[in-house]
């Protein structure tokens, strides 16, 4: 585990996390963006799942310093802990799923089955599928995301293209500069904590 990130906006505390270069919260975006709604609008399930959120508002809604990962660096992720049919096994959560098979949360990302919400207003899959948002559009109308959970005989952790107006949960991570991450105080915007990408 790194140190955790409180968020300067409303004082909230994550966990995250250090897996291969890359920097991650370890639990869901649960911040109060216009549009955001809590699973079956409850909540509870924001304390446990954080906040679903359309693509439009997840692509600004993480806080300073961190962004919405694109594909790439989702994919980035599911490759270092072992590929598309071990990264379930190694990333979710020892606990809160409906079907667990042989988690280890390995690596501390303690991947939650949020679910998703439509825009007419229902919800659906929560206790049993993962959805995040990605940065990565795939037309004017729908983006990338990636899903985590066990669908019928199928299971893994893989990438699907939404439309944009679906309600998905958030995972953000830390920025880049040049091989460099940043973790940038919010008074004074002094670099505290730099790592070096191995050359």
């Amino acid at each position: 585990m790194t140190s955790p990130f409180t968020d300067p906006r409303d004082g909230k505390t994550y966990k995250t996390v250090t897996i291969g270069k890359q920097i991650w919260l370890a639990e869901n975006l649960n911040y109060e963006a216009e549009g955001s709604k809590f699973y079956n609008d409850d909540p509870a399930n924001g304390e446990k799942y954080g906040r679903l959120y359309d693509w439009e508002t997840a692509m600004k809604v993480c806080p300073p310093g961190w962004h919405l990962p694109s594909h790439e660096e989702w994919q980035e992720l599911v490759d270092f802990v072992g590929g598309n049919h071990i990264a379930l096994e190694k990333l979710k959560a020892t606990n809160g799923w409906k079907y667990d098979k042989n988690s280890t949360d390995e690596y501390g990302f303690s991947a939650l089955p949020g679910g998703n919400g439509y825009s007419g207003g229902s919800f659906d899959d929560a206790g049993s599928i993962g959805y995040w948002w990605s940065s990565s559009e795939d037309g004017s109308d729908r983006a990338y995301n990636q899903y985590m959970g066990y669908d019928y005989d199928y299971c893994g952790a893989w990438y699907r293209s939404y439309l944009k107006n679906y309600l998905l949960s958030v995972r953000c991570v830390k920025d880049l500069f040049n091989g460099i991450i940043s973790n940038l105080n919010s008074c004074d915007n002094l670099l505290t904590y730099l790592y070096i990408t191995p050359i």
